[in-house]
């Protein structure tokens, strides 16, 4: 190699495994849990199988490396328009805009979420990771149905957490069946907030 050739950075661990969950992710969504395999994986990062092995010994480290991937994205998606300090109603539009964007602009997260959500069921693995950040998710619309009945801004009689089930098992079906129907999107989100005003600070 020359000397003014510089060398070529070497990749560290967490982009490796960052690569593999990836690669992962994509295979999930072209050929379900049933057609994921090491070796295609391997194959798409470009490293041997037991590189691969020494990231994700088995396929449940594997798919809870994925599973850590969506939890981190979901994070970091809603670390970037900080909430708590506005009224409830916002923070509740907020939470739907956030959504919306997922669905439009990550279809692909969308899909590899609702597969986990069912591999969940039969894998204790993936399930310690999902199953948290379904309950963090249904835990934020509780506390914002909360402070907007204590503002005044939702109805007084709003059960918080009934209506945070209601909300988060909506938004799970539109996932499931129409995620890329924005306009129906759009008028189900719509639908959320008249059904949780208070009808006193409408007519106001």
């Amino acid at each position: 190699m020359s000397q003014d050739q510089p060398a070529a950075r070497r990749e560290s661990s967490e982009e490796r495994r960052q690569a593999i969950a990836m690669a992962a992710r994509q295979l999930i969504i072209e050929k379900g849990f049933e057609g994921l395999r090491t070796r295609d994986i391997a194959e798409r990062v470009g490293i041997n199988i037991a590189t691969l092995h020494y990231h994700v010994p088995t396929k449940e480290a594997l798919i809870g490396l994925v599973a850590e991937t969506i939890r981190d994205q979901f994070a970091a998606q809603g670390s970037r328009r900080p909430r708590r300090h506005l009224p409830a109603m916002r923070q509740l539009e907020m939470e739907l805009e956030d959504f919306r964007e997922t669905i439009q602009e990550t279809p692909d997260l969308v899909v590899v979420f609702v597969e986990m959500l069912d591999r969940a069921r039969r894998s204790k693995q993936v399930d310690d990771v999902i199953t948290p950040l379904h309950t963090y998710w249904n835990s934020q619309f509780e506390v914002i149905f909360a402070a907007g009945v204590s503002e005044g801004a939702f109805r007084p009689n709003l059960n918080p957490i009934a209506q945070a089930r209601i909300v988060t098992g909506a938004l799970g079906d539109f996932w499931g069946r129409s995620p890329q129907d924005l306009a129906a999107f759009d008028e189900m989100a719509a639908e959320i907030v008249r059904g949780v005003v208070n009808p006193a600070m409408a007519q106001g």
